[in-house]
């Protein structure tokens, strides 16, 4: 099968051994234009590629070239080390890295040197491709990917999804909230946040399952005995709640407002 070369058809011949080591010789050149030239040349393989991509000065046109050189760029590892050097021009790294499955993404963005903007980009793909995404694949990204993708993933209609996420290392406070907030949030995945023994104990959390009404009241009950009295005229004022659970919320009110004026006039 014929491989795409700068304006040949035709696959390359092997390298010779000489060949080579002039290749790899202008590989640890100094020379900017020399990069560039090495970048886009029909002579480079896939190995010869990732060693060009390893070096952390490369310049942004040798990165450039080897993106355009197809001899190279069909190789998914080529593809990632583009994506993630730190050189790599946006207008080269994003188009590119749509072309990664989707868990050679997970693996972009959980890699501390890669940029914040590229790793948003690789975890928006990722969110995109959630519904097409089998559901064993679903669980191993609740597991093992990165915040923002185990968040996304709370919405899954897989309850074995939602309850991997709420238990993965890289879950938070924040990305629970934004779920739980979430008019389409499904009923069991509030009801798994709610009833969650690390995360239905936190504050905020749980003044946003109050103003979830799909939140179960036995839980609604619990929350609001533990949250400060103006926490629940907030929620009172500021949410959509069901008639139930505003008239539960209206008479612990009451409540403790009858007991502080009883304090009061006894004080």
């Amino acid at each position: 099968m014929s491989e795409k070369t700068s304006g040949n058809d035709k696959k390359a011949p092997p390298l010779t051994a000489a060949q080579q080591a002039a290749l790899e010789a202008r590989i640890r050149s100094d020379s900017a234009e020399v990069l560039k030239e090495v970048g886009g040349s029909a002579q480079l393989d896939e190995d010869l590629a990732l060693s060009l991509l390893a070096r952390r000065d490369l310049p942004a046109a040798a990165i450039e070239a080897v993106a355009k050189n197809g001899a190279v760029i069909k190789h998914r590892k080529v593809i990632a080390a583009v994506v993630m050097h730190p050189r790599t021009p946006r207008h080269v790294s994003l188009p590119v890295a749509r072309h990664l499955y989707t868990f050679e993404l997970m693996q972009i963005a959980l890699t501390p040197a890669v940029a914040a903007d590229v790793k948003m980009a690789a975890e928006e793909t990722i969110v995109a491709r959630l519904e097409s995404v089998s559901a064993g694949e679903r669980l191993t990204l609740a597991r093992r990917a990165s915040n923002r993708v185990a968040g996304a993933l709370l919405l899954d209609p897989d309850p074995r999804v939602v309850e991997a996420a709420l238990a993965s290392p890289m879950m938070n406070e924040a990305a629970i909230v934004k779920a739980v907030m979430r008019e389409e949030a499904p009923e069991h995945s509030v009801a798994q946040v709610a009833r969650h023994p690390k995360w239905s104990v936190r504050r905020d959390i749980q003044i946003a399952l109050l103003r979830n009404d799909k939140t179960p009241l036995a839980r609604v009950l619990a929350f609001a005995q533990h949250l400060p009295t103006q926490t629940l005229r907030d929620v009172l004022s500021h949410s959509r709640l069901s008639a139930n659970v505003k008239m539960y919320l209206l008479e612990e009110l009451g409540i403790r407002e009858k007991q502080q004026r009883e304090r009061e006039a006894g004080g």
